[in-house]
């Protein structure tokens, strides 16, 4: 997928609606050819977007297409992230980001990021995620990002398979910069 290289270009970041789907499911495609993300490609893309107790899911779009994409949903069980946040209220889960290859660089992924977390805040949660270990990238971006790291575990992600991840948490609001 070829993207404009205009400076101008901003994302606009939105509410996923279904007729979305199709086309998160074309850059979610892109993501796992160049990234291996998801880890195991899912029988059934578009349902895989659509999370278990989702509590919103947004996309961003850049020239009118698809760029990326990100959920929030209440936490599930096995979720590593909620059990290691600082005491204090509920938590949220922030998952299924990703950004087209070819849109990086442009703080898409940043910008839908900060719509979860802020999302998390108006619901009276807090933000937190869970990353594999190894995707350096991502967690490049969480850290740029001012999220605080909560610590290392393993998370189920299907009969017998366990993931190393590193866990973060959104920062409160008080503590966001402007």
């Amino acid at each position: 997928m070829e993207w404009s290289d205009q400076a101008s270009d901003q994302a606009v970041v939105d509410v996923r609606g279904d007729s979305d789907l199709a086309e998160c499911v074309g850059v979610l495609g892109a993501v796992h050819r160049a990234d291996g993300y998801p880890v195991n490609w899912p029988a059934d893309p578009a349902g895989w977007l659509r999370v278990d107790g989702e509590l919103g899911a947004w996309v961003a779009r850049l020239g009118g297409r698809i760029a990326g994409h990100v959920v929030l949903a209440r936490p599930a069980p096995g979720d590593v992230a909620p059990r290691l946040a600082p005491p204090g209220g509920p938590t949220a889960v922030v998952g299924r980001l990703f950004v087209a290859p070819g849109a990086r660089g442009r703080r898409i992924g940043a910008q839908l990021l900060g719509r979860a977390a802020r999302e998390a805040r108006r619901s009276g949660a807090r933000a937190v995620l869970d990353v594999v270990s190894r995707d350096v990238s991502a967690v490049a971006l969480y850290e740029r990002s001012g999220w605080t790291f909560l610590g290392a575990g393993q998370q189920e992600w299907g009969p017998g398979e366990l993931v190393d991840v590193r866990c973060y948490a959104a920062a409160p609001k008080s503590e966001e910069s402007p």
